[in-house]
């Protein structure tokens, strides 16, 4: 992600933030958490152009309309000792399973939801993979075994040896396919089946992993089709819980069971397709982050098919 993307990322956390302050405190009280992270965002705010500012906004406002209607209890004005709560989390929340990035909450009554803000583009994660990284460990707590880590030896061995040559990716022509992205594709593909033989909860596990175990709304800004879309991930059935009725109920979403298939593809060297049961469908595709050579590589982590009982939810500004 460049810089700029990450900028207006933040920014829209922001105005997010703000917009639901200012909507909810019309109705009840609401305070926000000024962390290290609000700050941030803050800065990011101030730091981007007007027209971002206009368009960011809108979105935010139109975000916030739909998510009183599929979260009435945001608005509660019952107990005026019960004020609810706005924070910004860090990123490092997303490190351990926690991938919402706008938290709502009423300690009163032990109550909370989470937002996933997207700008303009619809990953799930970015996770890496290195010489020394445990994914399997880190993603559903399954070590890597020693297969893998001698699979991928020697590509991580070819990788120091071009760093230290100052090599750029563009330098290493061919290679870059042949020598690293098709063998630690194939590295990756053979420990999931590997781990998948150690857990049959893997499925479940990595889900939970890529989407976090937390129910969240993600809410996306599309900023060429002038819309906000919500998609929600009520998996643990902790949305649309409210002693009021919503105008627009949340489906619970199975997780999935088992793995259906995994493998490249097609025409692809560094691109792998995940198929789970229950409609769960992921693509990784490893690339370079960088200009010149190192010694890990990104994953960018994509969501290809889900469940059909995922409420999805295009608003038009």
């Amino acid at each position: 992600m460049s810089k700029e993307s990450n900028n207006n990322g933040r920014a829209y956390e922001y105005i997010c933030l703000m917009t639901l302050f200012n909507d909810i405190s019309k109705n009840c009280k609401v305070r926000i958490i000024e962390n290290s992270s609000f700050a941030s965002s803050k800065k990011a705010w101030n730091s981007i152009e007007k027209n971002m500012q206009n368009l960011l906004e809108i979105s935010a406002k139109t975000a916030s309309k739909k998510l009183f209607e599929l979260e009435p209890i945001i608005l509660d004005d019952s107990n005026a000792d019960d004020i609810l709560g706005l924070k910004i989390q860090s990123d490092e929340n997303g490190i351990i399973g926690d991938v919402r990035d706008i938290v709502i909450f009423r300690d009163r009554i032990g109550w909370e939801i989470g937002l996933s803000l997207k700008h303009n583009h619809f990953a799930v994660k970015h996770s890496r993979l290195s010489k020394n990284l445990d994914f399997g460990k880190n993603w559903f707590k399954i070590p890597c075994s020693q297969e893998y880590w001698q699979e991928t030896k020697d590509i991580f061995d070819f990788l120091e040896k071009e760093k230290k040559m100052n090599k750029t990716w563009r330098e290493l022509g061919d290679k870059k396919a042949k020598n690293v992205y098709i063998p630690l594709s194939q590295a990756f593909i053979n420990e999931i089946k590997r781990s998948y033989e150690k857990d049959k909860n893997l499925p479940k596990k990595m889900v939970e992993y890529l989407l976090g175990e937390f129910d969240f709304y993600k809410i996306i800004s599309i900023d060429n089709k002038k819309i906000t879309q919500f998609q929600a991930f009520n998996l643990h059935e902790k949305l649309g819980k409210s002693n009021q009725k919503a105008k627009i109920l949340v489906p619970v979403v199975a997780l999935p069971t088992r793995i259906v298939s995994i493998d490249f593809t097609p025409n692809s060297n560094n691109k792998i397709e995940l198929y789970l049961d229950n409609g769960w469908q992921f693509s990784f595709r490893i690339h370079n982050a960088s200009t010149m050579v190192e010694t890990s590589l990104k994953f960018d982590i994509q969501i290809i098919g889900m469940p059909a009982n995922i409420l999805i939810i295009d608003c038009p500004w």
